[in-house]
């Protein structure tokens, strides 16, 4: 179990203590001003136009009606992109306005600008397009067998990757083999897709507020777009209201910025909940089938997997999501000899990109029921199972490369094992409805629920891989006792303008620390995703903070003859640990300043050969969960009773902080695992809006029971781990294994649907 608790002596908001969020008490009073909130003097309302087929050839668009709606100010389609027609994270394949054919239900075709969104609407409305509607490819199976004709000119398999390893011959006495399927989960975040744009006078440049996970990276593809120098394109990032992947790419960015410079006046774009379903990427749906052979003991002798993501109509991170999810198919367990296909592939489906978990999600899921089935053929406990073949530091992967990283493996599943179970019985002692599946509908009889319990366990892989430069920057001035810190970090609310905040205090000795304007006037600090930032942009802001601090004791030592080697920072004081001479360090720094910035870098990874071998990641973190689940088989209906999780964590910065990215990473795991999926037919979306598309409610949320495993890591500059994706990489399977165990169905399937329980 966590404390996080917070007492007087927290406040100073050092490392290692539950520290309170700088934008916390703005965002519950709600004046917290998010991407959505902002406006400008003189501003249009921008608007897009999106194709109503999956795939269809653009016969001609008419405009001349939108020109005609009182107060429209500016009408642009793909003619009018002054720079490269086309953008994308790895591929630039997606163009900003389909011109010649459209991919997907919602690709934008064009957009205007207007006084008010109304009239948005009806321009809108008034452009007529003409299209040859064509047969979508929407199995993505045609695309791996290349029985459909390519839909886009770079064709339908955006990359193929085998993984060979060991002894390809190895049967085992015990075989085990399943297929599995992942539907598509929304990252569903609540604060919709938004920006504002302001140009500059005479059109030199433009200015885009907006909420995103990489400023840097958007800078450079709007810029290539618009046909300007990055100098002349400058980011800000604006209040987020939830990311999760989805703003990894772009969405609205160049829309908005071409109607800022064609009008000459700010431009304010705002999806709505049904576009932004249509407008950002989401988790890719996976079929997976799996082979694992073991001796008798239960002890993995070799894996077989085969592994197809479904992309959807554009790269986005498709290939990096596909390496990802193969090289993680073995699982947190040893295992020397491996055959592994894999696939991501292009459908006339919705684009696909980074979510919470970033392919090993879908790994997980099927690696987990197999050592469910393992254990199983075995007679062995499901954990007894997991223990036997768990990873430590040192063993190799599928791929040859050393897990360097601390591997707590066998740590966490004792420590989760000796939790207690839930001491409630099914419906609690007063048998609320609230605790039974269906709960207010009052459905279920407390005599047709069955209990049951799920494991799962989890290896996940921190930071970029295959060789990507992967780098963060961060400024910090320190003058009169005051740090001033910039970075280029989004915050998306994983917390790190808290973090930096703490770091900056512990190493410069400082209460008062400033977070300057998170924007592109300073180095990239990369993409706030994969478990990265704690680790990359906190060891920029630690590295910048060190730098200064090196050029404080220079100067205390020059002015009092001392040596620099024997200053140390005590509380608020530096102290000479030789002649006991302590100053604060407001008056070390009264009346001069210190400016430095450092880059940070972590060490370098390859890609991976034609047989998947490769040093291709960089560090690893682990998690393990149980879940308890009360199950009616006869309704199909599932109440999540509790989620109790071990994670490994490196070291503890902010309690509170991880607190909260394991809660929310276990919510989006259970959602996945028994309600969230985006529902496609023949590539025309059924379920776009809340109403339909189902969440975990508060209700639906489990108790959450979080112990966490803290064993530095050597690598990471501040010994801690990434904590925000593990949480839903092995939830989903723990809670599927518990609905399994429940009723003894062999559920392949998430989410989990009614039919599957009764049927299945």
């Amino acid at each position: 179990m966590i404390d996080t608790a917070l007492s007087a002596d927290v406040r100073a908001g050092r490392l290692g203590h539950s520290t309170l969020r700088p934008d916390g008490v703005a965002k519950v009073q709600g004046t917290f001003q998010f991407s959505g909130d902002l406006t400008a003097d003189g501003v249009l309302w921008g608007a897009t136009l999106r194709s109503p087929h999956p795939y269809a050839r653009i016969v001609r668009i008419d405009v001349s009606g939108a020109w005609k709606i009182t107060g429209v100010e500016a009408v642009i389609t793909a003619d009018d992109v002054p720079g490269v027609m086309t953008y994308g994270l790895i591929d630039q394949d997606q163009p900003v306005f389909a011109s010649d054919v459209v991919r997907f239900v919602g690709e934008p075709v064009a957009a205007v600008a207007a006084n008010h969104p109304d009239a948005c609407r009806r321009a809108l409305d008034a452009i007529v397009v003409e299209y040859e509607v064509l047969q979508p490819l929407t199995d993505p199976e045609k695309a791996v067998d290349g029985s459909f004709e390519a839909i886009h000119p770079l064709g339908n398999v955006f990359r193929q990757q085998r993984i060979v390893r060991g002894d390809q011959t190895i049967e085992g006495p015990i075989v085990v083999e399943g297929s599995y399927e992942l539907g598509m989960q929304d990252q569903a975040f609540l604060g919709l897709e938004a920006a504002l744009a302001v140009p500059d006078a005479g059109g030199a440049g433009v200015e885009l507020h907006v909420a995103t996970q990489w400023l840097h990276e958007d800078r450079k593809q709007i810029a290539a777009c618009l046909g300007m120098a990055d100098e002349q394109v400058r980011l800000v990032l604006g209040g987020v209201g939830g990311a999760f992947g989805a703003r990894e790419d772009i969405s609205l960015q160049v829309h908005t910025c071409l109607l800022a410079l064609r009008t000459s006046r700010p431009v304010r774009m705002a999806y709505s909940r049904q576009e932004s379903f249509l407008g950002h990427v989401h988790r890719h749906p996976c079929r997976i089938t799996m082979r694992h052979h073991a001796d008798h003991d239960g002890r993995l002798l070799r894996v077989e997997a085969r592994f197809v993501f479904d992309g959807g109509a554009y790269a986005s991170t498709s290939s990096a999501v596909l390496v990802n999810g193969i090289t993680h198919a073995q699982g947190p367990y040893k295992c020397d000899n491996a055959t592994v296909d894999g696939w991501a592939v292009r459908t006339n489906n919705l684009p696909c990109g980074a979510m919470r978990g970033f392919g090993v999600v879908q790994a997980c899921f099927a690696h987990e029921a197999q050592m469910d089935k393992l254990a199983a053929a075995v007679g062995l406990d499901p954990l007894e199972v997991r223990l036997r073949n768990a990873m430590e530091t040192g063993d190799r992967l599928i791929t040859g490369q050393v897990v360097e990283s601390v591997a707590p493996v066998a740590r966490l599943i004792r420590e989760l094992a000796a939790m207690p179970l839930p001491s409630e019985p099914v419906g609690g002692h007063d048998l609320n409805p609230m605790r039974l599946p269906g709960g207010a509908g009052r459905t279920a009889d407390v005599g047709n629920v069955r209990r049951g319990i799920g494991w799962a366990v989890s290896i996940k892989n921190l930071m970029y891989s295959e060789g990507f430069d992967d780098y963060s920057t961060a400024r910090v001035r320190l003058a009169d006792g005051i740090a001033t810190v910039k970075f280029a970090t989004a915050e998306v609310g994983q917390g790190f303008v808290t973090l930096a905040g703490q770091i900056a205090r512990s190493v410069l000795g400082v209460d008062e620390v400033v977070l300057d304007q998170i924007d592109t006037q300073v180095g990239s600090a990369g993409s706030t995703s994969a478990s990265r930032q704690t680790w990359m942009s906190g060891g920029a802001v630690d590295g910048a903070c060190r730098l200064v601090r090196e050029r404080m004791f220079e100067r205390v030592a020059t002015l009092h003859g001392l040596d620099p080697l024997g200053l140390v920072i005590e509380g608020t004081e530096v102290v000479d640990t030789v002649s006991g001479l302590r100053l604060e360090v407001s008056e070390a720094t009264a009346g001069i300043e210190f400016d430095e910035t450092f880059e940070h870098h972590h060490r370098p990874t390859e890609d991976l050969d034609e047989f998947g071998q490769g040093n291709c990641h960089t560090a690893f973190a682990f998690a393990a969960h149980r879940a308890v689940v009360d199950v009616d088989p006869e309704l199909g209906l599932v109440k999540v009773v509790e989620v109790a999780t071990v994670q490994d964590i490196g070291r503890a910065l902010n309690p509170l902080s991880i607190t909260g990215q394991i809660e929310g990473g276990i919510a989006q795991g259970v959602g996945l695992a028994v309600m969230e999926e985006i529902i496609q037919l023949n590539g025309h979306v059924k379920n776009a809006s809340f109403t339909d598309y189902l969440l975990p409610t508060f209700l639906d949320m489990p108790d959450v029971v979080i112990g966490l495993v803290e064993e530095p890591e050597p690598q990471a500059p501040l010994g801690a781990k990434g904590v925000g994706e593990p949480p839903t990489v092995s939830s989903t399977p723990a809670v599927v294994a518990a609905i399994r165990d429940a009723i003894g169905k062999d559920l392949t399937r998430v989410p989990v649907r009614p039919t599957d329980i009764v049927f299945g």
